[in-house]
């Protein structure tokens, strides 16, 4: 077989187990084939008399393909993927059980909702809720073994109609968007007739052996090492990344890769990141929700396919304390459904005005509501790895590159300006061609970089689920494309021109917004300093930032998206959340500290003490250096006795406190004191005898493909 050939076959596979547009085609009728797909672009709802019809073809090409079992997949408030099996079977006429699947089990699903969180939204009591298919995703098979089960991407709500996932607002994120974006795409004379939101998630996680993975109650548990002293060699030398990968993981990836792609997601980029054992995958880029449904698939896939070749795949924001952490970017862009990337500055050409304002919008909301923007990624995991010189810092702004920084001043001050995105580039080598390339340098550091056509948000923690970052950023938008509008039409019912009237309010706009912008490095303490001059809000740890979602400023962003009950009731599972996991981080460092790390120091202490009594009997005196080791080692176990006591009561009086109070309490005092009892523990993990020490070290850890 031929390379070429290979490709096509392999081409061939992208979406084979998905209900996709083709096997509709063939199994639909067309009058409801052409109804689906008008649903699918959003431009309508299914008509629900053809409900049995798309069921039927649904379950038989499932059927076909090995499945026996249904459910509807969503996403509940916990941030991962959740699904109900139920079996394709019915009772038929003379009672016999027969293979079925309606439009009623199609669009409609009941789980229990009692054990999903839902901030209040429901009680225990009255725990019914529903799924609905997401008519905007394709119906998909999961296959485990000889396992198949036909799931189909669904929203998810109470009984009564409130949002109980992160689907729900995603959705209603993009239509308020979709209707803004058109406003100001029709004010300026543009023909189109939607606007969405494009996204691309680039994925980055840690690989590490099995077998290593299950010696760390940490890791197995909590996805992050709560002790673990670092080792001679980190990633100091620079040399990992983009550095050949090894051939496990490379069988890894394409195994990750074939099966993604069966499953319609196209994954274009694999290399080795910055820390050991670190990589990254980013796919094509598709339509926000499209691209969301699946990065959640795809981390799934990620983490099931990892265990069939020995590895765990970790995806906590900072699974090992002083390398790099983890972080999904989320590159943003708008288009339209005439394929024109609003964020292109190629439109500065032929349509100047139309990127301007929409770039002006965008940094504009970014301006107004930064601190909803950094809400939207808190998380404590992502707490341990924002700002850490490998993630931009807590402090929300935009970077622009020289180029078009330079555009928007002269927009400011009406000044002529000429930005030019690419330019030629001769290496004086001969050999080597002119090449023709970007003007616009990157910004790792920035939170929200624009980076030729797109804007890449980097603050998203990896673990997290990236449909609140692009709600949160889709609604700001939106509300900043509908202000703007607002003010153009407004100076025009003074009677000057269009272009004048879009001038004067881009000019005004770009002046107020000029503190979010920032060309430097965002890791510096220059940096936080100069951000407190322009007063740019800085909230360091996620439990002060949960509260933006339901400030008076947030109510105008939301409307139509989230209602204030619903927010507050998802600010109170963020901090549950929040509390639950640093509890239980709190809970099993206690447990590891005094079920290993105390007896294996003390075991160490004791053959110090016996060398030491042998050493003074024997040899008839000790050397004081000799003295002085075993006096460190027992004032650092000492310490660490003392400071495992004040981590339990801190523990202790913080789990006594409720929601709110108890998110602070864990953020403010407990980590603290988790930090203080870590921080004596890799200090004796440097001076215990290496085969008394219970865990397996950073240097095993890290260095082990």
């Amino acid at each position: 077989m031929t390379s070429r050939q290979s490709s096509s076959l392999y081409m061939d596979q992208l979406g084979s187990l998905t209900f996709h547009q083709g096997v509709m085609e063939k199994r639909l009728s067309k009058e409801v084939f052409e109804n689906v797909m008008g649903a699918m672009d959003g431009k309508g709802r299914i008509n629900p008399l053809y409900g049995d019809e798309i069921a039927t073809a649904m379950k038989q090409w499932a059927v076909d393909l090995g499945a026996t079992h249904f459910c509807h997949w969503f996403h509940p408030l916990t941030g991962k993927a959740a699904e109900k099996h139920d079996a394709f079977l019915d009772i038929g006429a003379g009672g016999h059980v027969i293979e079925r699947f309606s439009g009623k089990w199609l669009f409609k699903g009941e789980p229990d909702a009692s054990s999903f969180p839902s901030g209040g939204l429901r009680k225990t009591a009255s725990a019914r809720g529903y799924s609905c298919w997401d008519s905007q995703c394709y119906p998909f098979l999961w296959k485990v073994k000889d396992v198949v089960t036909l799931c189909i991407p669904a929203v998810f709500f109470s009984w009564c109609g409130k949002a109980l996932d992160l689907t729900i607002p995603l959705m209603r994120s993009e239509e308020k968007l979709g209707q803004a974006g058109l406003r100001l795409l029709h004010l300026l004379g543009e023909e189109a007739s939607q606007v969405c939101s494009t996204l691309g998630c680039e994925q980055e996680y840690f690989l590490l052996p099995k077998d290593l993975w299950q010696a760390r109650p940490d890791l197995r548990m909590l996805g992050r090492t709560l002790l673990g002293a670092p080792p001679a060699k980190g990633q100091e030398l620079e040399d990992h990344y983009f550095s050949a990968v090894p051939s496990t993981v490379l069988a890894f990836m394409k195994d990750v890769e074939q099966k993604a792609f069966a499953l319609g997601l196209a994954l274009k980029t694999r290399h080795s990141e910055v820390a050991p054992q670190q990589f990254e995958a980013a796919p094509l880029f598709e339509r926000s929700p499209q691209a969301i449904h699946h990065n959640l698939l795809l981390m799934q896939i990620m983490h099931y396919t990892a265990l069939e070749h020995d590895f765990a795949c970790l995806f906590h924001e900072k699974p090992f304390a002083g390398i790099n952490g983890s972080g999904k970017h989320c590159n943003w862009s708008l288009k339209t459904d005439t394929d024109m990337n609003l964020l292109d500055p190629i439109l500065l050409e032929s349509k100047p005005l139309l990127f301007l304002s929409f770039l002006t919008a965008i940094v504009s909301a970014v301006h107004r509501h930064g601190s909803l923007l950094r809400a939207s990624i808190a998380s404590s995991g992502n707490d341990h790895r924002l700002g850490g010189n490998e993630a931009p810092p807590a402090i929300i702004s935009v970077y622009l590159g020289e180029g078009l920084e330079k555009l928007l001043e002269a927009v400011e001050n009406q000044r002529e300006y000429t930005y030019i995105a690419e330019s030629m580039r001769d290496l004086q080598i001969p050999t080597l061609p002119h090449l023709l390339l970007d003007t616009l340098d990157r910004n790792r550091t920035s939170p929200f970089v624009f980076t030729g056509n797109k804007f890449e948000f980097r603050s998203v923690g990896a673990s997290a689920h990236p449909g609140k970052a692009v709600t949160v950023l889709n609604a700001i938008v939106a509300e900043s494309l509908d202000r703007l509008v607002d003010l153009i039409e407004k100076e025009r019912a003074q009677g000057a021109p269009l272009k004048e009237c879009v001038l004067r309010v881009l000019q005004k706009e770009l002046t107020k917004s000029r503190s979010i912008r920032y060309l430097g490095d965002n890791y510096l303490e220059d940096w936080r300093q100069e951000a407190s001059l322009r007063a740019l809000p800085h909230i360091e740890r996620s439990s002060h930032a949960f509260l933006q979602f339901t400030e008076e400023k947030a109510h105008s962003v939301f409307e139509g998206i989230l209602s204030l009950e619903e927010r507050r009731a998802q600010v109170e599972v963020m901090e549950n959340v929040y509390a639950h996991t640093i509890a239980c981080e709190a809970k099993l460092m206690l447990d590891l500290v005094d079920t290993q790390i105390v007896p294996a120091c003390l075991e160490y202490q004791t053959l110090l003490a016996k060398n030491v009594h042998w050493m003074g009997v024997s040899v008839g005196g000790l050397s004081i250096q000799t003295k002085e080791v075993l006096l460190h080692v027992s004032e650092s176990i000492e310490e660490m006795i003392l400071r495992s006591k004040a981590l339990k009561e801190e523990l202790v009086a913080a789990l006594s406190l409720t929601s709110r109070s108890q998110a602070y309490a864990f953020s403010d005092l407990v980590c603290p004191r988790m930090n203080a009892l870590r921080s004596t523990v890799d200090a004796l993990e440097k001076k215990v005898q290496d085969s008394l020490w219970p865990l397996p070290k950073y240097r095993e850890l890290l260095f082990s493909l």
